[in-house]
């Protein structure tokens, strides 16, 4: 696979770098990075920078149209990826880099473990509804990271952004799907560091549990937006990257599935979180690019535990 480019090119520096809340930070030859830590369980985030990409996929692409799978049902969910257009994102966002595990729900919520696959604390969360991540989940993690950056879900548009990391293949390793790339047509979840990282540094972006949106599925136009988002007052909300048990289609970077906010539906849904920066004005937050404004490497740091200690 062709080496993608990371989002970090001295463009868009976040703002503040690092964050409050980081534990440690620094660069690698994905970008920019940095670590949160609760109740000794380590999440480490990529920075996204801003940018544009081409949304949803082109009528021949390649797993868009099944010879197998002829239901009608398929075929309205396969439209939901057209018409392909352009999106600009303008501002730029934190997300983790994998899934969220069960060891970090736990940590924040304590209890008991919602997921139906037990073992390895490393396994995606699952069996987890929209609702239950964003009152409950987020909100508890809100209380360990101050009042600096605000955790949330993905867009959307930002999911399909990240996922794709520069490519414009059916997935982010290539227009067919590699069995060695990701978890589908599986008997269980893996741990959510078991393959590769795309381009730009995300772990399963593709396979081993659905991943919940902020937004519903808005219907997509031909022509250009910007910073897109659906409905956040309806029923339903978007799942993106296919699961363990599903067909290699379903786990495209274009790919679309929705469903109602307050299910759990078995053992499928999952999520990984994104923090943006709630400070305003010119500079503040999670920066807007400006082409020809260059940053240098970002250096390598870790708060000693007191200090990390006292930042929550």
């Amino acid at each position: 696979m062709t080496a993608i480019p990371s989002p970090f090119q001295g463009r868009c520096f976040p703002d503040p770098f690092p964050p409050a809340c980081a534990s440690a930070w620094g660069d690698d030859p994905y970008g920019l990075w940095c670590e949160i830590e609760v109740g000794g369980v380590v999440q480490r985030l990529r920075w996204v920078e801003p940018g544009v990409f081409m949304m949803g996929s082109s009528e021949d692409e390649r797993g868009r149209v099944s010879g197998e799978i002829a239901e009608d049902w398929w075929k309205l969910e396969i439209e939901r990826e057209g018409p392909q257009h352009q999106v600009t994102l303008t501002r730029g966002f934190w997300l983790s880099d994998t899934a969220c595990t069960r060891a970090l729900w736990l940590a924040v919520l304590g209890g008991k473990n919602p997921s139906r696959f037990s073992g390895d604390p490393e396994r995606p969360v699952e069996k987890v509804s929209w609702d239950e991540v964003t009152e409950r989940f987020l909100p508890g993690l809100q209380r360990h990271l101050g009042v600096e950056v605000e955790a949330g879900l993905p867009t959307e548009a930002e999911w399909e952004y990240a996922c794709r990391a520069g490519t414009k293949t059916a997935y982010s390793f290539g227009e067919a799907f590699e069995p060695s790339r990701a978890s589908v047509n599986s008997k269980e979840t893996v741990p959510v560091k078991a393959y590769p990282a795309n381009p730009w540094g995300l772990y399963q972006m593709h396979g081993n549990v659905w991943e919940w949106c902020a937004d519903d599925r808005r219907p997509y136009g031909a022509g250009p937006v910007t910073d897109p988002a659906g409905d956040r007052e309806g029923a339903e909300r978007a799942l993106r990257g296919g699961a363990w048990y599903d067909e290699p289609g379903t786990a495209r970077s274009a790919y679309r599935f929705g469903y109602p906010r307050d299910l759990r539906y078995d053992t499928i849904f999952g999520f990984r979180f994104a923090l943006r920066s709630i400070q305003s004005g010119a500079g503040g937050g999670m920066g807007r690019a400006e082409p020809g404004v260059g940053f240098g490497p970002a250096e390598p740091g870790r708060k000693p535990p007191k200090a990390a200690a006292k930042k929550r």
